[in-house]
């Protein structure tokens, strides 16, 4: 049924959509590029559109890499290694991920590493032993924190319990 909807919409209609898909919620080049696909249109269309959203600031690959770091260190407590890899996914450059990496104040990231830490392991059943050290490790990295500081938390927290 969207596909006869987007066969009807001019080109002013379908670049109306993705102003508001943009002002929305910040995406980065790749996002508004995989949209466009579900707009039948061709490929010179879909250049001009993408155009003008980059020339109006509707997509700006470094504040939306600056929102990505903000918000998922901020609200799911990821990690800098998984934000990189999320950001390279989403085709970002690597300087603009230095840049975004930035919005995180290297004592807010170890703090929010030390509550979570500590909150997971707390909330692991097992008691003592590796069953439980693997747990706590596979959690920290898949949150996508440094192997250095995972293992160094978990010998201070080994000694504490």
């Amino acid at each position: 049924m969207e596909n006869k909807n987007a066969e009807a919409l001019s080109i002013q209609q379908i670049q109306g959509k993705l102003e508001y898909y943009c002002a929305y919620q910040e995406r980065c080049y790749k996002e508004v590029e995989e949209k466009l696909y579900s707009f039948k249109i061709s490929a010179a269309e879909k250049e001009q559109i993408l155009i003008y959203l980059i020339e109006n600031n509707f997509i700006n690959e470094e504040r939306f890499a600056q929102s990505f770091v903000r918000g998922k260190h901020n609200y799911k407590f990821w990690g800098k290694k998984r934000i990189v890899n999320e950001l390279k996914f989403r085709n970002i450059s690597s300087r603009i991920i230095t840049i975004a990496l930035k919005e995180i104040p290297e004592a807010t990231y170890l703090e929010n590493f030390h509550q979570l830490a500590e909150k997971h392991w707390n909330n692991i059943t097992e008691r003592k032993g590796p069953k439980k050290n693997k747990k706590f490790v596979d959690f920290l990295l898949r949150k996508g924190y440094e192997t250095s500081l995972i293992y160094e938390k978990l010998k201070e927290l080994e000694v504490g319990s």
